[in-house]
């Protein structure tokens, strides 16, 4: 009889001296036997309780890392703007050009901004806000991975996490920033209130025209207090916060203006799907074009479109523009200070210098003009004219591409075909490729234009002055892409931001680039341009509509478009030019060329090795036609 002392001695039997008793049926016990194939290699370690185990032990190790850093940081105090300082802006010879950086803020309670202004930067920004804990773990992971993996900023933020950013951290992009800000995010929703919260993020906002929070963005876009704002001006200045310069309505693009239109029907659409704004109301709502801004002090003359141009491509090379308001970089440009007065004096002089009587001085008034020069070995900005003064006509008519260019967008199609025949491909010229060949040269091609041959031909399409002398210092680097800088260095204490690479790849084949210059050789000779005593190559033209003329030019060592716009100034709309042609503009550009090089000995255009090379320096003289 078997007690408990048997039940033990079985018990702690040896393993080599147990066998355990099968009871099942021997069918059922080989059946399930037969077959089975012992685990070998990395399968031994990963059986499905071995994976849920590893599952297990990373989110515990995870959750213990989390712990530690929920607890060790704390809610440091406001960075706020209180450091801000100037920014700092030299010519390329290291000569003060201007001193840019206050801070422009009215702190206000939420309760002086309507509730469906309110409403507008929630249905914008984060539509959870009122419900979060606030954060967002997915938008958090997005930002590490891009981090990480080098593909630049991402949206998703809730607006806890923007306030977070704004008042107690910077707009770095690092994982640790990112860190910070999920636990700090998380402890301000603890211990602030919602409506703390919003009016913090209102108030700590960036909305360009260097107006930080919701009253100074009411007083530069709509000249009244936030009190007063519609809800369809609340909606544009919440459209407004994801890029400010990108989105302001008075210098957007044609693209531009599309894109914060969409946005702001977004944001409108949210607030009647949330049940803020009712339908038939949402229905007779037009969009609130700003007013025209107010220039900042101490940047007349071409000082003020000189810094723009160089915040707007230090913001595209990937600075925020927070960063760049708080203040304390300097920032030299590539302006050469003696081509900058001699383009200043050129155009100064053939805008309003002939204007006699009272016709031609209502003619020059209705006449902006425009003029980027360009080194082309190096696509460095030496000079930029962005019109009378950037007090009085703030939008610049250097880097504006809503006019027409007209003739001068030909070589790009006969480019387009030479390209091909280089190429050996058998499409030669159609739309698509010149499209293609518009936009590897540094065109914008969204903007129209591209549509039919006729719009092609008659060159309907937009471009600015610093584009198309990027595209002709294209043509003159053997057809490798130039785009034109005007930033050579941005230090603020140990950071930096480098200006973009200005040469990059091959856009159209070096044959056909050569091919382009001696064609332009001819032409230039065709106009006032051939005053200039050195190898010149440039096409003018007036656009189909005759609201611009425009020349382009270059010599082997300066690029340099100028264009003529017309322009109803109180209107703000576009006129047709009243005495003002291709000669003229050319004549403008030989003179500028010729005090810009003065003292330079003359070079040759590079003739290049292979078919279709330029004639020797002896021969580079117009054709007979």
């Amino acid at each position: 009889m078997a007690g408990p002392l048997t039940a033990l001695r079985v018990r702690f039997t040896p393993d080599s001296e147990q066998t355990p008793r099968d009871t099942r049926p021997p069918g059922r016990r080989r059946a399930r036997g037969h077959g089975r194939r012992k685990r070998t290699g990395i399968r031994r370690f990963f059986t499905w309780r071995k994976l849920v185990a590893y599952v297990l032990t990373l989110c515990a190790l995870l959750i213990g890392a989390f712990t530690v850093l929920y607890y060790s940081i704390d809610i440091p105090r406001a960075n706020a703007q209180a450091k801000a300082q100037s920014n700092v802006y030299k010519y390329g010879d290291g000569t003060i050009l201007a001193r840019t950086g206050e801070i422009n803020r009215e702190m206000v309670t939420l309760g002086r901004v309507p509730t469906g202004v309110q409403h507008a930067f929630v249905a914008a920004e984060n539509k959870s806000f009122y419900k979060d804990s606030g954060v967002d773990p997915m938008g958090i992971l997005r930002g590490l991975v891009n981090t990480a993996t080098g593909k630049g900023t991402q949206g998703g933020s809730t607006i806890t996490q923007q306030y977070v950013k704004n008042y107690y951290l910077s707009q770095e992009q690092t994982a640790t920033r990112k860190i910070k800000e999920l636990v700090i995010s998380l402890k301000v929703d603890q211990r602030n209130s919602k409506e703390d919260i919003l009016a913090g993020y209102l108030n700590t906002s960036y909305f360009g025209r260097v107006a930080y929070g919701i009253q100074a963005a009411a007083r530069a876009y709509y000249d009244k207090d936030v009190d007063d704002l519609t809800v369809e001006e609340g909606a544009y200045l919440a459209a407004l916060v994801q890029a400010p310069s990108q989105y302001d309505w008075a210098v957007a693009s044609p693209t531009a203006k599309r894109l914060v239109k969409r946005r702001w029907n977004y944001v409108l659409d949210n607030m009647v799907d949330m049940r803020w704004l009712d339908p038939d109301q949402r229905k007779g709502m037009r969009f609130p074009a700003p007013v025209a801004p107010e220039p900042a002090p101490g940047l007349g003359g071409q000082a003020g479109y000189l810094v723009d141009a160089a915040r707007n491509e230090l913001i595209a090379s990937g600075v925020s523009e927070q960063e760049l308001a708080a203040g304390g970089w300097t920032i030299t440009l590539n302006v050469d200070p003696d081509k900058q007065r001699a383009l200043e004096e050129t155009m100064r002089q053939g805008l309003d210098g002939a204007a006699k009587g009272k016709q031609a001085r209502a003619d020059a008034a209705a006449t902006q003009g425009g003029a980027v020069s360009v080194d082309p070995e190096n696509g460095r900005i030496l000079a930029l004219y962005g019109g009378r003064d950037y007090t009085r006509h703030y939008l610049s008519n250097a880097t504006r591409g809503d006019y027409q260019v007209g003739a001068v967008f030909e070589p790009v199609t006969t480019a387009t075909a030479m390209d091909a025949k280089m190429r050996n491909e058998r499409a030669a010229g159609g739309l698509p490729e010149v499209r293609r060949t518009a936009g590897a040269l540094g065109m914008d091609t969204d903007g129209g234009g591209f549509d039919t041959k006729e719009s092609v031909g008659l060159g309907l399409m937009g471009s600015s002055p610093l584009r198309m002398a990027g595209v002709y210092a294209s043509f003159g680097h053997q057809g490798k892409r130039v785009t034109p800088s005007i930033v050579k260095s941005a230090r603020r204490g140990d950071e930096t931001a480098g200006p973009p690479k200005a040469v990059g790849d091959q856009a159209i084949h070096p044959t056909a680039a050569r091919l382009i210059t001696q064609n332009l050789v001819d032409d230039a000779a065709a106009t006032t341009a051939r005053a200039v005593k050195r190898p010149t190559a440039g096409k003018g033209g007036v656009s189909d509509d005759k609201r611009a003329a425009w020349f382009v030019g270059y010599t082997p060592d300066l690029v340099t478009a100028i264009a003529l716009f017309g322009e109803d100034a109180e209107k703000r709309k576009q006129i047709p030019l009243r005495n003002a042609g291709v000669q003229r503009v050319a004549g403008l550009w030989s003179e500028y060329t010729e005090k810009a090089l003065r003292g330079v000995p003359a070079t040759w255009f590079d003739r290049g090795p292979g078919p279709g090379t330029l004639p020797l320096p002896d021969q580079l003289v117009p054709s007979e036609r």
